[in-house]
C-alpha cells in the first residue's frame, strides 16, 4: 500500500518493550509521530533514537513518539535501557504495521516516519532521513503545524 500526505493513518495495534500496548485510536487529540526503523542498536538507528530522545522534552509537550521495527520486545527492552529512550518502541515481528504502512523492505524495514495529526490524518511522511537531524526536522515541521 501506498500512503500519501492527506490519508488516513492505518489503525495498528501493538505491544512496545514495557509489554504496554499502544492503538492508534489512543493518541487521536494529540500528534503522533510513528517512526520505523531497520533495526535496534545498529549505528544509524541509535542515531535516529537518540536524536528523539535527545529532544525529547521539547517534542514530548506537542507530540507522541512512536518507534517501530520487527525487532521483538525483549530487543527493543535492551536497546531502549541501554540508550535510555524515554518513548516506546512497538514490536512488529509479524510485519503487520510494516506493510501496512508501507515500510517493508526487503531484510528490514525501511527507515520513514508519518507524522499523524489528532484527527489520524497522515500530515507528512519523511522518506529521506538524515539520522542526525530527523528530530530537529520534526520539531521544527509539528512547530510550523500547530
Amino acid at each position: 500500500m501506498v500512503l500519501h500526505s492527506g490519508d488516513s493513518a492505518p489503525a495498528f495495534s501493538a505491544s512496545d518493550q514495557s509489554g504496554s500496548i499502544h492503538a492508534l485510536h489512543d493518541y487521536f487529540g494529540r500528534w503522533l509521530l510513528l517512526y520505523f526503523y531497520p533495526k535496534d542498536d545498529t549505528p544509524g538507528c541509535t542515531k535516529e533514537a537518540c536524536g528523539f530522545r535527545d529532544h525529547y522534552a521539547h517534542l514530548s509537550k506537542q507530540i507522541a513518539i512512536l518507534g517501530v521495527s520487527k525487532d521483538d520486545a525483549a530487543s527493543h527492552k535492551l536497546f531502549a535501557e541501554k540508550f535510555a529512550l524515554p518513548f516506546p518502541l512497538l514490536a512488529d515481528s509479524d510485519r503487520v504495521i510494516i506493510t501496512a504502512y508501507g515500510a517493508d523492505g526487503v531484510f528490514f524495514p525501511k527507515r520513514v516516519s508519518f507524522l499523524i495529526d489528532p484527527h489520524g490524518t497522515i500530515a507528512k511522511i519523511y522518506d529521506t532521513i538524515d539520522c542526525d537531524s530527523h528530530a530537529e526536522e520534526v520539531h521544527r515541521d509539528i512547530t510550523a503545524n500547530m
